[in-house]
């Protein structure tokens, strides 16, 4: 028997990382948005690792942050130890990384949503989604049914979970959570065509069983930045972490093993992914190498669960704790939770159009690794503008304009064949792409869409007033070649001066900092730290940027050239046989984007140019 439960605006499957962003960015814009989960304590939970942030993956953190979504604040309210990634290289590739208290920001991510105006909470298993005219039927396995105008799959690892360790194969969630087992079969009968996939953990273990004296110890950053631009206060580390290595013996352990692991007995079929392998995958795959690192993480401020980053593995309960054992620091360790492979159903993202929307299935989208990526951080970013789209449908951000668009592009684009993680290389704009200036780039954008207060809009129209004054100081400012100056100069292994000398010239080279300038720059206001990094970068990189804003201008040049929904690419002449079967797969909504289909030559696109014009030139005749 079923009943109707009622109608929202936006019904959001799932409430992992993409889910609550999703769920968040509806309810504020004002839809009625319900959001279901398979069990109301795994809201925001953290399954795979306790930290948010990383390389490329503090990019997006920020940049959801600028646009009003909630990763950023929460991680900032829940840190345990903050590090910015990449100090040594350039400002294009920094990235922030924070070890998080899992438990408070899954409690704190929960309750943010509870309290949230427009938002309804559901425990429930959806196990039937259907069309019906211009809404969507959702039905729970309790018979509920939900009137909906658009949906936003989330289903995480959820989705025809099956947990893999050793020979023991069962159907599961993660954490010991149950699996969505019905959902996926309704989706294929809808016609979306979906695959499998595979990621995994490591074991959790207990503190007291680890010997820390011989271990290094990994600090936190003073000071810390935080993630959220809307910070009053930066966080405070209060942990450290730990490093340790494998040895032969880890890897004689592993190798005597490995017919028993489920990767290698033929019995995952899920594709895993590449930037983050499982101990056995990396003893096998890079044999020369001696060691590998691990890191010994805090779970939490009120748990003695250690986790142990690099370490996933699928192998037998008994072999795990072999080869842990052979580690330096947890010769005695003591497990809690065993390392576990889960394999789940996810979508091709070529189904997708730019704003997350199935382009068969008007009002239905895909967010996170349900649309083949990997990570919290890049779950996040695609449920905020596929949440954003169910309620706008506006959100359309080029992959020049932040690493959320090179993410979103690629998935939908170039498509996946194991779960995507983005990378800061994966962009070609990242010197334009900062971390630091995410605000810059979107919080406009956040406020254009209602997303972004009064209050916080104030404070930041008030940082870009001060960069503004920053930038005009540092260049009418000029300082006289005196002994003082030279000092400086000299101990930064640059040339002294012999004439007057502007406060921007001394920033462009590359060895002088602000900091360096301290004694000299008297007169400096008294800003935020941010406003002087920011100056700073601007001034060192301003012909690579610009540089990169006129590739950047071509290619918004070519994505100006719309390409017809309807048009049969074999048709054209001149295009490459390849080249017409991906276009006619991916259907690119534009010459740019087809420009980064992988198959699509420069020879193509010269064709599909001539085509267009040629196309546009008709319909001005007629």
């Amino acid at each position: 028997m079923s009943y109707d439960a009622g109608k929202y605006d936006v019904a959001v499957i799932g409430a992992g990382h993409a889910g609550i962003e999703a769920a968040l960015a509806s309810a504020r814009l004002g839809c009625r948005t319900v959001i279901f989960t398979i069990n109301m304590d795994a809201v925001g939970n953290c399954p795979c690792n306790p930290s948010i942030g990383g390389t490329a993956k503090g990019h997006l953190v920020r940049e959801v942050d600028a646009l009003g979504g909630e990763m950023g604040k929460t991680a900032d309210e829940c840190t345990l130890q903050s590090r910015m990634l990449n100090l040594g290289k350039g400002p294009a590739v920094h990235s922030l990384r924070a070890q998080i208290d899992r438990n408070k920001y899954a409690r704190v991510m929960k309750h943010k949503l509870e309290q949230c105006e427009n938002l309804v909470m559901r425990q429930a298993e959806v196990i039937d989604i259907e069309r019906d005219g211009e809404n969507w039927l959702l039905t729970t396995r309790l018979g509920a049914v939900y009137t909906c105008r658009a949906v936003v799959l989330a289903t995480g690892t959820f989705l025809g979970g099956r947990i893999f360790v050793g020979e023991v194969s069962y159907a599961g969630g993660p954490d010991g959570m149950f699996p969505a087992t019905e959902l996926a079969g309704s989706l294929k009968e809808l016609g979306i065509s979906l695959r499998r996939f595979k990621t995994g953990t490591p074991a959790r273990v207990l503190r007291s069983s680890i010997d820390f004296t011989d271990l290094e110890v990994q600090k936190g950053d003073e000071p810390v930045t935080p993630f959220s631009f809307d910070a009053e206060m930066p966080p405070k580390n209060s942990a450290v972490c730990y490093v340790s290595w494998t040895n032969d013996r880890t890897k004689q352990v592993i190798l005597d093993n490995i017919h028993r692991s489920p990767l290698y007995a033929g019995m995952i079929e899920g594709v895993g992914p590449r930037y983050c392998p499982s101990i056995e995958d990396k003893i096998m795959r890079f044999s020369e190498k001696p060691r590998h690192q691990l890191f010994i993480e805090p779970c939490g401020a009120e748990t003695e669960e250690m986790y142990l980053q690099g370490m996933s593995s699928s192998l037998p309960e008994e072999v795990q704790i072999a080869f842990y054992r052979t580690i330096k620091g947890l010769e005695h360790v003591e497990i809690m939770r065993n390392a576990y492979a889960i394999e789940y159903d996810c979508c091709d993202p070529l189904q997708l159009n730019a704003t997350l929307e199935f382009r068969d299935y008007p009002g239905l989208y895909g967010a996170g690794q349900f649309n083949g990526s990997s990570g919290y951080e890049e779950a996040a970013a695609q449920g905020f503008v596929a949440g954003a789209n169910a309620a706008l449908k506006v959100l359309n951000r080029d992959r020049a304009g932040s690493y959320i668009g090179t993410l979103i592009d690629d998935l939908i684009t170039k498509g996946v064949t194991d779960p995507y993680r983005m990378m800061t290389s994966r962009s070609e704009y990242r010197l334009v792409l900062r971390q630091d200036n995410a605000d810059e780039r979107l919080t406009p954008i956040g406020r254009e869409l209602g997303l972004i207060d009064d209050r916080r809009w104030a404070k930041f129209e008030k940082k870009q007033a001060q960069k503004e004054a920053e930038m005009k100081r540092a260049e009418k400012t000029v300082f006289s070649p005196t002994d003082a100056l030279n000092e400086v100069l000299v101990s930064c292994e640059t040339s002294p001066v012999t004439t007057g000398v502007r406060l921007s010239e001394l920033l462009r080279r590359p060895q002088v900092t602000y900091a360096d300038l301290t004694p000299i720059d008297t007169e400096r206001p008294n800003y935020p730290r941010e406003i002087f990094e920011s100056v700073e970068t601007a001034l060192k990189y301003e012909g690579y940027i610009k540089r990169q804003l006129q590739d950047i201008a071509e290619m918004r040049r070519l994505e100006k050239k719309l390409l017809p929904k309807e048009i049969n690419y074999a048709e054209i002449s001149g295009l490459r046989l390849e080249a017409q079967e991906k276009l006619n797969r991916v259907r690119p909504e534009n010459v740019g984007q087809a420009g980064r289909i992988s198959g699509v030559s420069p020879a193509d696109i010269s064709v599909l140019l001539i085509w267009h014009t040629m196309r546009i030139s008709d319909v001005r005749y007629i």
